[in-house]
């Protein structure tokens, strides 16, 4: 059975999510030491996924910067050629490569992609996040954490899930203090 994997990148101390036109979103994307994204081990990690799982408004935003304003980010070519599901009931087309829309309950949606070997990569959004904590289908959570008190933002845990207990399976920390954070679901 595959591993459903979320990552959440750009995480504050305090719990926050960077929110586009925040404080926090400028230091994450500003300093050129906090953005490693051609990190050979990030790569290779988001190339042998089985596939990728993304809501609708994070499969948008992530479409539109890897076909159009960020095409040469190292992530493009990777993901363009990878399978995407997007998890949306109301998303109608899909433009971007490789792309299928899951419209059916998430839970059964979720249970046919962890069918097989390897893991899958769930990279958004918050809703998406909740909804897979709340149903108990993540398996590891992998969090990018920065040394930075937002203050304000989108808590990624806001009531979901109620309470469940996590592992630490690895956490590494960069030259620029971010700490990459690996849980397992305790299970």
């Amino acid at each position: 059975m595959r591993t459903l994997i979320v990552t959440v990148f750009n995480y504050s101390l305090d719990g926050l999510l960077a929110d586009p036109d925040t404080d926090f979103w400028e230091f994450c994307f500003s300093v050129p030491q906090n953005r490693e994204p051609d990190d050979p081990a990030q790569l290779d990690f988001i190339r042998n996924a089985s596939a990728h799982v993304m809501g609708r408004t994070s499969y948008e935003s992530i479409a539109e910067a890897m076909t159009r304003t960020s095409t040469d980010h190292p992530f493009a070519g990777i993901l363009t050629a990878a399978p995407k599901v997007v998890l949306s009931r109301s998303l109608r087309t899909a433009g971007w490569a490789n792309t299928t829309i899951a419209a059916g309950d998430t839970t059964e949606e979720i249970e046919k992609l962890k069918q097989g070997d390897g893991y899958v990569i769930v990279w958004g959004g918050v809703r998406l996040f909740r909804s897979l904590l709340r149903l108990d289908l993540v398996d590891e959570l992998q969090v990018s954490m920065f040394p930075y008190i937002a203050g304000k933002g989108t808590r990624l845990f806001d009531g979901d899930p109620g309470s469940y207990q996590l592992d630490l399976v690895s956490s590494t920390a960069s030259d620029s203090g971010v700490i990459e954070l690996t849980y397992r679901r305790h299970r």
